[in-house]
């Protein structure tokens, strides 16, 4: 995370917005070969006064085998980014920058068992159509029968349990007002524009 306090958000309802929207997450972790990253979706669950990220892998996958075991991993959501140009400013002297949003998740990640990766999947599906309304959603009822069971060979659901939760906001807060209505306003309909809209710096 962005070493700045005025970037840092560790309020669980502000991570869980921007997970919401942008659900695809990065898995680091150091396997058998060295170092790793898997990419896939999550599906958030409450659990608790805590929250879970279900995710799952193929089994071909290089991190699958060291979460099989458990293990400790780090998860990253990129959100949009923009490069700031200091000729936006009306202050001398700036140096170009970038802006952007990101959510960190650090924990234990542990394997679904074969109840919990089905559970997983339909959910992801569901959360996923619903972006596309109003299509009619898709269900693996559309499937040919045995079609998904066989598939399931080929893939292992895990959930990570976050002990460390937070996010980067870096919208220019360390601007002025007026600095940052400029670099908003050159970012046009950019969504780090919009991000920056009125309520975002405070």
């Amino acid at each position: 995370m962005h070493p700045a306090a005025p970037f840092r958000v560790t309020e669980v309802e502000a991570i869980l917005a921007h997970l919401s929207v942008y659900p695809f997450m990065g898995f680091f972790a150091a396997g058998e070969a060295g170092l790793r990253v898997a990419h896939a979706p999550v599906v958030v669950r409450r659990e608790g006064q805590g929250l879970t990220l279900d995710f799952h892998l193929s089994r071909n996958n290089a991190l699958t085998a060291t979460f099989a075991r458990g293990g400790r991993a780090l998860a990253v959501s990129q959100g949009p980014d923009a490069y700031v140009s200091p000729d936006w400013y009306a202050a001398a002297d700036q140096v170009p920058t970038w802006n952007y949003l990101t959510v960190e998740a650090e924990g234990e990640v542990t394997p679904l068992d074969d109840l919990g990766l089905v559970a997983l999947l339909d959910d992801l599906s569901a959360q996923e159509e619903a972006r596309l309304a109003p299509k009619a959603p898709w269900t693996r009822q559309k499937m040919s029968p045995g079609r998904f069971e066989a598939m399931l060979a080929g893939i292992q659901g895990f959930r990570l349990r976050p002990r460390r939760l937070e996010s980067t906001v870096k919208l220019s807060q360390n601007k002025a007002a007026d600095e940052r209505a400029r670099v908003a306003a050159a970012l046009g309909d950019h969504p780090i524009a919009r991000a920056m809209g009125p309520g975002a710096s405070d």
